[in-house]
This record gives structure tokens, C-alpha cells and sequence, in this order.
């Protein structure tokens, strides 16, 4: 690990400890903030009570299948669009502006056309990471060396093998913060559409425990939730650190 990693990990475990005895000397209000030991706890309980888990499930796998859409879709169209400059032209102040509009208020249109159910969350998390995977692909395709693309036209390569073949592992770097940014939309589109109107999913199980002042379950899945997002942002950085690494050499 870096020095700048050991150093986040030092301020994060301070931080802890912080919160930890603030808590324990009832500093904080119990019905607030509870201690982070007693959030690790509850964690440990929630990995062993079946209703949980199906709750965490239903939620996984709403955001593995929205953020996978997500990352297709956006690459597809960041390839379409990146030859087309006056089409750009003509979306960029909307994929400019696109999280300037509030995408949840359309989710009871979503539940009115495809009901109550796993559809609509998926399409909110769907959406919620679109924009800034095809603004990722396109700035990674903006910033491909000219000499490759003179390559492929020296090989008469077409459109669609030219930018699987050579510009997108070019702008691998761009399209995997698009990936980061997609999986992190992902997880606030899902998880908050269930805090909406749903009767499952982590986002309802962390709402109901709120409701009914059970603070113990509920910070123990927002513990999860942090937890497991941190641990893809990590093993994304390393892959990142390593793609980077291979091209140096």
C-alpha cells in the first residue's frame, strides 16, 4: 500500500475511534448515532438472518442487472455518437445538464407502466449511471492517439472492429471511471428507489428499521452498504493501477 493509502486508512480509524467514544460517553444520543462496534455487530447479525439476506439479494442483483445495462448501453452509444460531431453538438448541453434533472420523478411513471416490482428500480439505476458512462466513453475516445486510427484505415478495418479492436483498450482508462461512476449511480439509483415505493430490497429494509426506531438493523445495512461499495471501488482502483502499470511498461 502507498503512503497516501496508509494515511487514509489512518484518518478513517480515527475517525472511528472518535465516533466510537463519543458515543460510548453518550455524547451523541443513542437514539442518533450508535457506537461502531455496536454497527459491526449488528452487521455480523444481519449475514446470518434469512430475512435480511433476501432483502440484500433482491437488492444485488436489481444492481448488477442495471449497472450491466448501464455499462453496455453507455459504451454503445459513447462508440455511435463519438463520429457523429454535429449530433454531439446537439446532445452535449443534454448530457451536460442530464443530472440537473430529477430522475425520480418519474418513477411513478415507471410503475405505471411496468407496475410495482423490480422493473422500475432497475430502470431508475439504469438511468441514474447512463449519462456519465457515455460522457466517460467519449472522452476516452476524444483522447485516442490519431496514429491508431490511421492504422486501422491503413488495414481497412470498419467502423465497429476499429473501436473494439483498438480505441476502446485505448480509453480503457476513461471507460473504467465511467465503470466506478456507473457502479456508484447504480447503487444510489436502486437502493433510494426502494426507500420510495417498494416492499423489498435493502433501501426498504433500511427505511422500515427507521420506522420503527430499530437503529441497531438500520446502520447495520448502511454499514454494508459502505462496506461493499468501498470494496469495489478498491478492487476497480487496483485494476485501474494495473492497466496503468502494463502500459508503462
Amino acid at each position: 500500500m502507498s503512503r497516501a493509502g496508509w494515511i487514509r486508512c489512518a484518518v478513517i480509524a480515527v475517525a472511528v475511534a472518535a465516533l466510537e467514544i463519543a458515543c460510548r460517553m453518550q455524547l451523541i444520543d443513542p437514539f442518533t448515532v450508535i457506537p461502531p462496534s455496536q454497527m459491526a455487530a449488528a452487521l455480523a447479525d444481519i449475514l446470518t438472518t434469512r430475512e435480511l439476506l433476501l432483502e440484500i439479494s433482491t437488492s444485488l442483483l436489481n444492481i448488477l442487472i442495471a449497472v450491466c445495462c448501464t455499462i453496455v448501453a453507455g459504451i454503445a452509444i459513447g462508440v455511435v455518437l463519438h463520429p457523429l460531431h454535429r449530433v454531439r453538438r446537439i446532445l452535449d448541453p443534454f448530457l451536460s445538464s442530464y443530472y440537473a434533472l430529477p430522475l425520480f420523478a418519474f418513477y411513478p411513471l415507471f410503475i405505471v407502466i411496468f407496475g410495482v416490482g423490480s422493473i422500475p428500480i432497475i430502470i431508475m439505476g439504469f438511468l441514474a449511471g447512463l449519462a456519465a458512462m457515455i460522457l466517460s466513453t467519449l472522452d476516452g475516445l476524444d483522447n485516442v492517439p490519431r496514429t491508431l486510427t490511421k492504422v486501422a484505415r491503413m488495414h481497412h478495418m470498419g467502423r465497429l472492429s476499429t473501436a473494439l479492436q483498438l480505441q476502446l483498450p485505448a480509453a480503457a482508462p476513461y471507460v473504467l471511471t465511467g465503470i466506478k461512476l456507473a457502479i456508484a449511480y447504480g447503487f444510489i439509483g436502486v437502493i433510494a428507489s426502494e426507500f420510495i415505493l417498494s416492499g423489498r430490497g435493502l433501501g426498504f429494509a433500511i427505511g422500515f428499521s427507521y420506522n420503527n426506531f430499530d437503529t441497531r438493523t438500520m446502520y447495520g445495512l448502511i454499514l454494508f452498504v459502505l462496506l461493499l461499495v468501498i470494496l469495489l471501488n478498491l478492487l476497480l482502483h487496483a485494476w485501474d493501477q494495473r492497466m496503468q502499470l502494463r502500459r508503462r511498461r
